[in-house]
């Protein structure tokens, strides 16, 4: 067999007869391929499956064919060929036969050619075409050079996170100081780990995490990652002050996919222009990072990279992370606690802050126990914020999940006795009593691709404070929801008619500003993409820093 490479280009002649190709070499070829053709020929995780290679069509196959091909592809084209008229029917499995005997084919997508000799096995000259071609993809060139940066806070003073991906196994440096220019005199060591993504091919990355220490709080920061095979470039970041008297400001959404990430670009520009200390993204990250073998998430992650490797990215789960027991999920973030990230708090100011994950309530193969451990945790966490509000009175909660909305689907916030409410059955494990019980003061979601801001609320029972100023020392804990950043789901519209505990409902891209002013006033933004950032809500939460530990 040989297989010659050349730039963009490949041709392949593929013989198994001749080389006598076994199990053990085909597995090889699998642990170093990366299915480059995916891409060019638009293949890709979904419900149509490809007749020929056995892989599945993504749902973008039409628009990437009409890119590439600069018209609209006739129908069923894109899939080697293939028309979706011959699946599953003799004219279509002798149209299969016929592409699949012609000895030399030229795919209308790719840079190359493929000269596949006839025999008795020729789904397995597809099977090793497609593993061989893997290392033409995007971690091909440079294998050693980190990617995908990001930082997150480790929910100690004075420090921060900085994780990173390669392809190959390096080591894990941070070099650091305070001159853009120069050398960086500062150096951090940590660790990294193989992930291998549950998908067909079992593609292999390195997740690196150094820990940086001694920070000063406020200062702006310069640093670099990666080790002597290859360095990233220069990036800046202001560690976070320290104590609580001091005014973060956040920047929060939830349900940011790669394509169509319509809030980023503004996002960005925002975040360099250093208007966000700490960026909170309530669940569902790529749409999704497991699809393609894991090369969304890659894809997702790189164009975060300007975002979440200038400030600390904290994050939650959300249901598009689930595929392999959220495993992207737990591989990519480095969050505060031994959870990998599924539940976890913080101190940020004036504010505890309190992240965990509504899947476990949905997701009850991956085990029930997961749903009372976290409940206990989250009690356990409650009591001890309650009982440190004099140092830090806002005790802010993020989960993907909402246990109210008013949009017009199916979603579990749409059922009057919902999981993430009531808990299961009705009865065991609800979040609301617990966090009413609490003086939870802000509870943020998403999952809904809108944006609902509801009136201080308990049983579904409206709590103003007063007529005037319903925010001001309100009787039960404000509800946002915030998962309108965009993605290739697009935007999900409400119910006709709001509820009455409802005061606001945006259909628009956008994302939320949270302002933690003081002990007592808290602002809240909505900014609308689609009216050129545009604020389209604006509501100040004060409560007394006094008798704040229940609503009860």
């Amino acid at each position: 067999m040989s297989l010659s490479v050349s730039g963009l280009g490949f041709r392949a002649c593929l013989n198994m007869e001749e080389e006598g190709l076994g199990v053990e070499e085909l597995e090889l070829a699998k642990e170093s391929s990366t299915l480059a053709l995916e891409e060019w020929a638009g293949f890709g995780e979904g419900e149509k499956r490809c007749p020929q290679l056995g892989m599945n069509q993504r749902t973008g196959t039409a628009k990437r064919l009409t890119r590439r091909l600069g018209r609209p592809p006739s129908r069923g084209e894109g899939c080697c060929g293939v028309t979706s008229k011959g699946v599953g029917s003799t004219s279509g499995r002798a149209q299969r036969s016929k592409n699949l005997l012609n000895p030399t084919w030229q795919h209308p997508l790719a840079p190359f050619s493929l000269r596949m000799i006839a025999g008795p096995s020729l789904n397995c000259y597809c099977l090793l075409f497609l593993f061989f071609l893997g290392d033409a993809g995007v971690e091909g060139s440079q294998k050693a050079a980190p990617e995908q940066i990001h930082l997150s806070y480790p929910g100690e003073a004075g420090c921060m996170t900085v994780t990173w991906t390669t392809w190959v196994p390096a080591a894990s440096e941070v070099q650091f100081g305070l001159q853009l220019g120069g050398v960086l005199p500062l150096r951090a060591q940590g660790t990294s780990s193989p992930f291998v993504d549950g998908g067909f091919l079992r593609r292999k990355l390195y997740m690196h995490r150094v820990t940086l220490r001694g920070l000063l709080p406020g200062v702006h920061y310069v640093y670099r990652c990666g080790s002597a095979q290859g360095w990233s470039r220069r990036f800046r970041f202001r560690a976070l002050q320290s104590g609580p008297n001091w005014s973060p400001r956040l920047a929060v959404f939830g349900d940011m996919g790669a394509d169509n990430p319509q809030a980023l670009p503004r996002l960005r520009r925002e975040t360099q222009q250093g208007m966000y200390d700490v960026v909170l993204h309530v669940g569902d990250f790529a749409y999704n990072m497991d699809q393609d073998n894991a090369r969304v998430g890659d894809t997702f992650m790189r164009l975060i990279e300007p975002v979440a490797a200038s400030v600390p990215y904290m994050t939650c789960p959300g249901n598009h992370e689930e595929r392999y027991n959220f495993s992207n999920y737990r591989a990519r973030f480095s969050m505060p606690g031994d959870t990998e990230g599924l539940w976890y708090s913080w101190d940020l100011g004036p504010a505890h802050i309190i992240s965990f994950s509504t899947e476990v309530y949905f997701y009850l193969h991956y085990g029930r126990h997961l749903i009372q451990k976290q409940f206990r945790w989250l009690e356990r966490d409650l009591q001890k914020a309650n009982n440190n509000r004099a140092l830090r009175p806002w005790i802010i909660t993020m989960g993907h999940r909402p246990m109210y909305c008013s949009n017009a689907d199916l979603d579990d916030c749409t059922q009057h006795e919902s999981k993430i409410r009531k808990g299961l059955s009705g009865s065991r494990y609800g979040l609301e009593d617990l966090f009413y019980k609490y003086g939870v003061d802000l509870q943020l979601w998403a999952h809904e691709h809108s944006y609902e801001r509801l009136w201080p609320i308990y049983d579904y029972q409206v709590y103003n404070g007063s007529r005037e100023s319903p925010y001001t020392n309100p009787r039960g804990p404000i509800h946002i929801i915030t998962g309108s950043a965009g993605c290739e789901e697009l935007l999900t519209p409400f119910a006709p008619f709001p509820r009455p505990w409802s005061a606001i409902r945006v259909k628009e891209y956008g994302f939320t500003r949270l302002h933690i002013l003081n002990s007592t006033h808290l602002h809240v933004q909505q900014v609308s993409d689609d009216q050129d950032g545009k604020i389209v809500d604006d509501v100040w939460l004060v409560r007394p820093r006094q008798g704040r530990r229940t609503y009860l």
